[in-house]
């Protein structure tokens, strides 16, 4: 096997890890890229190429998180990783792992760790590397690592998020919501929701976004059974896709351009939380994108007009 087929065989596992690291699917794509540049410039052929690959991506991952955590410092309003459609890298015997932690909710969590935990976290109980391997990706001793894997573990048990584990229940009342949704059923929005259901989006400044997060069932039934339904006047789609391995959508405008995603987060029959990812940036991966100011325009022209 040429060391390009090596390479693109490995690619999968790559990106899952440098996106768990980095949760951004372009700067995954840049830390895998370089990889490549490193791996195909190496004078010496690794003995395990696949610890040495993964070796690369992740220390590449924990300089580009460092320099990205002063950006992130400074972000406008809540920073959400990128929506990811489909984890490349499948694994069955750490399937349960690899769905929960490319979660919206799991992602977020990983952000409260150091770029070292995180990075230790990731390959050890995502990826189930050894310790050996461990040590030699991230440039620290065995037993440092073991320290670090603690600590993670530590932060993310403390808030660690939990889903429905019946993909038909999920499916099922995400057909639910989507339903009400276009026919802006306020009633039929609120019974699907928790009591304590949080919304919140991601704008980054450069999209329009809620001023805060909205918490409670009635007022984020309001708000989407007055929004979505305006929406649909002028001509926004949307198709149930899976965001982040949990229930969601990708809307778009008449166009068909993406204007924003939806994930939600499934637990106990009801919905637990809501997060919209609307900031340009964030959606390029996933086809031309929407102007969403201009968009915003029209759904409050329409908003004028009567129904």
């Amino acid at each position: 096997m040429s060391e390009v087929e090596e390479f693109e065989e490995l690619r999968p596992l790559l990106f899952s890890i440098a996106y768990r690291i980095l949760g951004s699917v372009a700067e995954a794509e840049d830390a895998v890229q370089e990889t490549w540049l490193r791996f195909d410039g190496s004078s010496t052929r690794p003995e395990s190429v696949r610890a040495f690959l993964s070796a690369v991506v992740t220390r590449v991952s924990i300089d580009v998180l460092r320099s990205a955590r002063v950006r992130r410092e400074e972000y406008v309003g809540p920073w959400f990783p990128e929506p990811l459609l489909s984890d490349p890298y499948q694994d069955p015997a750490r399937s349960v792992e690899l769905a929960d932690s490319v979660s919206m909710a799991a992602l977020l969590l990983l952000e409260r760790l150091s770029p070292l935990e995180r990075a230790v976290f990731v390959l050890r109980e995502v990826f189930g590397f050894g310790f050996d391997e461990v040590a030699a990706a991230v440039g620290r001793a065995e037993p440092a690592c073991r320290q670090l894997l603690v600590r993670a573990r530590r932060h993310m048990q403390a808030g660690r998020p939990r889903f429905e584990t019946v993909r038909e229940e999920r499916e099922e009342l995400a057909s639910r919501f989507f339903d009400a949704l276009r026919e802006g059923d306020v009633a039929g929005l609120r019974d699907l929701l928790a009591a304590d259901v949080t919304m919140a989006g991601d704008g980054g400044g450069k999209a329009p976004q809620l001023a805060g997060a909205v918490v409670g069932a009635g007022k984020v039934a309001r708000l989407l059974a007055s929004v979505f339904p305006r929406m649909a006047r002028i001509d926004v789609t949307f198709e149930p896709r899976e965001i982040n391995g949990q229930p969601g959508a990708v809307f778009r405008d008449r166009d068909g351009r993406v204007l924003h995603t939806l994930a939600l987060d499934v637990l106990d029959g009801q919905i637990q939380a809501i997060r919209s990812v609307i900031n340009p940036d964030k959606l390029a991966h996933l086809g031309p994108v929407a102007d969403a100011w201009a968009v915003d325009r029209e759904v409050k022209q329409a908003r004028r007009q009567p129904d």
